[in-house]
C-alpha cells in the first residue's frame, strides 16, 4: 500500500513540475514589444527604425527588454554564435506579408521566428545593405515574393550558417547602389 501511494505521489509531482501542455508553455512566452526610439541593433548600435526591412527580436533569459537587430541575418548569427551564451526564449520577426511597408514594417507583424519560412539569397537586401533572411507567415506568401525577387525558402533551421555568419562582400553592395542611383538620375 505504502508503495503504491508513494508512485502516485510521485507521479503527481512529475506531472506537475513537467507537464506543462504547449499551450501553457507558450502562454509564459514573452510577447513582442514595439519598436520605439529606443530600440538599438545589438550589432550596429543603431535605432532599429532609421532602417528598412524586416527585423528582429530575441527575448533572453533573465532580460527584461529584448535584445533588437537590424536585420533578421543578424539575429540567426546571433542564435547560432557560440559566443553568445544567454539563452534565447523566444525570437520574433516580421511576417513581411503582414508588414505595413517594406521602409516601415510596423508592430502588427511579428511572428515566432519557429513558425516563419525565410527567403534568402533574392535581390532584396536588409536593413544594413547585406543579404536578408526575409521571413513570411505562409508558403504562398514566401513563393509570391520569390516571383518577384527570386531567392528561395528555407526553414529557419535550414538557412545556411555560411549564410549568415559568412563575411558580405560590401563592394559589391555598393556598386549595386551606385549603379540604381545612376538609373534613378537618368529617368529624372
Amino acid at each position: 500500500m505504502k508503495r503504491t501511494l508513494f508512485a502516485i505521489a510521485l507521479f503527481t509531482v512529475t506531472a506537475a513540475l513537467g507537464g506543462c501542455s504547449e499551450e501553457e508553455q507558450s502562454a509564459a512566452l514573452p510577447a513582442p514589444v514595439a519598436m520605439t526610439e529606443e530600440a538599438v541593433g545589438h550589432y550596429c548600435n543603431m535605432t532599429v527604425l532609421e532602417h528598412e526591412g524586416p527585423k528582429a527580436q530575441i527575448h533572453l533569459k533573465g532580460y527584461e527588454h529584448p535584445v533588437w537587430f537590424t536585420q533578421v541575418r543578424d539575429a540567426v548569427a546571433f542564435l547560432r554564435s557560440p559566443e553568445e551564451l544567454a539563452e534565447a526564449v523566444v525570437t520574433y520577426v516580421h511576417d513581411m506579408s503582414k508588414a505595413d511597408s517594406w521602409a516601415h514594417p510596423g508592430d502588427g507583424a511579428w511572428i515566432n521566428a519557429e513558425d516563419a519560412l525565410y527567403v534568402i539569397e533574392s535581390t532584396r537586401k536588409g536593413g544594413m545593405s547585406a543579404p536578408e533572411a526575409i521571413p513570411f507567415g505562409t508558403m504562398q506568401a514566401a513563393e509570391k515574393f520569390i516571383a518577384e525577387n527570386g531567392g528561395r525558402a528555407v526553414h529557419l533551421a535550414e538557412i545556411p550558417d555560411t549564410y549568415v555568419l559568412g563575411p558580405v562582400d560590401l563592394t559589391s553592395v555598393n556598386e549595386e547602389e551606385t549603379n540604381a542611383h545612376a538609373h534613378m538620375g537618368s529617368m529624372q
